[in-house]
């Protein structure tokens, strides 16, 4: 499966024409993405996503299953040799931008002021800077500014 290949075509796709329609159908609920962050941050094991995130086992086992499937995580042996341990792949690292935009998203709109919450840092303890998409020449881009094209 090539790095940029994460799922065969499928007939069930919501809509098969776009890309953001194929990725939320492939990551799209919230415990995938908490499970795709954890592991981000460091999770490996079962036990550690299912303490951090809170999700049932039933669910943890499915959406580890999923991601698993669809390439963006895989298993191999723990340090310890006695269980498995969850990695992220290339595929699945990718998805570190979107994590970061949820989060600053997260931090201008789903808290009010002076609420406390999380603040993603770099390896120097500075605060990471706003994402922003910049298109060739450097200029910021907005909805106002881009545009959809089919590709046949």
């Amino acid at each position: 499966m090539s790095r940029n290949t994460v799922h065969p075509p499928n007939p069930a796709w919501t809509d098969p024409e776009c890309p953001a329609a194929r990725t939320l159908d492939l990551v799209g609920d919230k415990w995938t993405l908490l499970i795709i962050r954890d592991a981000i941050d460091g999770a490996r094991s079962f036990t550690e996503f299912q303490r951090r995130t809170g999700i049932a086992r039933n669910i943890l086992t499915d959406r580890l299953r999923k991601l698993t499937d669809h390439g963006l995580l895989t298993q191999q042996p723990a340090p310890s040799g006695r269980r498995q341990e969850y990695v992220l792949t290339p595929s699945g690292h990718d998805l570190f931008p979107v994590i970061l935009t949820l989060r600053q998203w997260g931090q201008r709109h789903a808290f009010t002021p002076g609420e406390p919450h999380s603040l993603l840092l770099d390896q120097h303890g500075t605060p990471v800077p706003d994402l922003t998409p910049t298109g060739a020449d450097g200029t910021p881009l907005t909805a106002e500014t881009t545009h959809v094209q089919k590709l046949r």
